[in-house]
């Protein structure tokens, strides 16, 4: 037996060594190549080349260190029309033809007297220091899509269509168990670009380098990712990771990095929500230091088990107010979510007494009239009144839609 247990083992090492750099099952057949990532393209400037060297490390890289944000990103959607992406990533009308990446004189114009306007206001009538986080810098760009050139996101593949990030809070139910609810909601990840993309609040990035490592930390549910410039060899392909495992390189003043080793429980749109991706998605971000107080951000996803082509959005990351990533106490496991099951069984019971009874009612839904936006009754329930704008603190928004904002 103990001859036996030793083949045992011996035949594990044997399948990790013949297997463990083969794609993982059901990957070997994919309905379209890997795609090259586009070049970076420099949105915060409407696309003009620039010429701005980064001041450098002690060690000669491209300095990109500092605390930076996606707040002046504000009112600027991912895509055309809208475009899938937000909570449920479910698609969006989009004008007919191809719409114009960057803003033309006069609307420039007119954004920036919008942008400064409203920071100015928010600056002194601001109900929270922590939340609603507001733009001070105004930028040309009319969506953070980039490739395509027409702006609107790819197809998903037939079968990808319902393969949708759940969000027990505020979705239809039952809630059965935790796998109801979307890892945000569990306070384990946003993802990848769930945590960069703007929301409401806490959109801190906070950039530190060391010889041949860079360290990126995400303010909310904070995560961070290691990129290693050193080239260092990549981990088992078998191996998944809700970040992926990322390895980068310097390419003059970018850094470029490469991110594998994907689970299929993360999804690109805000919050880490919209359709869930599979363990084939490859991401390339590019990050460069443009300006004193500016690096432009651009992250292509290619999956090609689940859109039908590859997709980029870039933007530019400035100074964070403040300067510090703020403490998010968010734990896996938290209340929330057992309270929220056992109500929902609570519900099961008392649809059994009803019926019981003869009585014959549908099931309550999971919202009904409950906290809105800090902690407001629902817009338009009940007597709720209906929402007011302009809040502000770090930053303030007003009530706003999905696409790249936080409800």
């Amino acid at each position: 037996m103990r001859k036996l247990g030793w083949l045992g083992v011996f035949g594990v090492f044997v399948a990790v060594a013949t297997y463990g750099g083969r794609p993982v099952a059901g990957q070997q057949q994919m309905p379209r190549p890997y795609g090259t990532p586009p070049p970076l393209a420099i949105t915060a400037f409407g696309g003009k080349p620039v010429t701005y060297q980064a001041p450098r490390t002690p060690w000669g890289d491209p300095d990109l260190q500092g605390v930076w944000s996606s707040d002046d990103m504000e009112g600027i959607g991912i895509a055309a029309g809208g475009g899938r992406g937000g909570r449920g990533g479910a698609p969006q009308t989009a004008p007919a033809g191809p719409t114009p990446l960057y803003l033309d004189e006069a609307a420039m114009k007119a954004r920036q007297e919008q942008v400064a306007k409203a920071a100015t206001s928010r600056d002194t009538s601001a109900e929270s220091s922590f939340r609603f986080d507001y733009a001070r810098r105004a930028f040309p760009q009319t969506r953070l899509l980039v490739d395509p050139a027409d702006g609107r996101m790819p197809a998903l593949w037939p079968n990808v269509e319902n393969r949708i990030m759940p969000r027990g809070t505020f979705g239809t139910g039952p809630l059965d168990s935790v796998l109801d609810f979307s890892l945000y909601e569990r306070c384990i990840t946003r993802g990848i670009g769930g945590s960069i993309l703007r929301v409401i609040y806490g959109n801190g990035n906070r950039i530190v380098q060391a010889p041949g490592v860079v360290a990126l930390s995400y303010e909310m549910l904070p995560d961070t990712r290691v990129f290693y410039t050193d080239g260092r060899p990549r981990i088992n392909q078998s191996i998944g990771q809700y970040l992926g495992d990322s390895r980068a390189r310097w390419e003059g003043e970018e850094l470029v990095v490469e991110t594998t080793n994907l689970t299929d429980l993360t999804a690109f749109g805000v919050n880490g929500n919209g359709t869930r991706h599979s363990k084939a998605m490859k991401i390339t971000e590019r990050f460069r230091r443009v300006a004193d107080g500016i690096v432009q951000y651009q992250a292509t996803w290619d999956d090609p088990l689940t859109y039908q082509a590859p997709f980029t959005v870039s933007f530019p990351l400035t100074p964070l107010d403040g300067g510090k990533l703020l403490p998010y106490d968010c734990h896996p496991g938290n209340t929330a979510i057992s309270m929220a099951l056992s109500a929902e069984r609570l519900e099961d019971r008392r649809l059994a007494e009803d019926l019981a009874k003869g009585i014959k009612r549908p099931r309550r839904a999971l919202q009904e009239c409950g906290a809105g936006i800090g902690s407001d009754a629902v817009a338009g329930c009940g007597d709720a009144p209906a929402a007011a704008g302009g809040r502000g603190g770090r930053g303030g928004a007003a009530n706003t839609g999905e696409d790249t904002r936080e409800r």
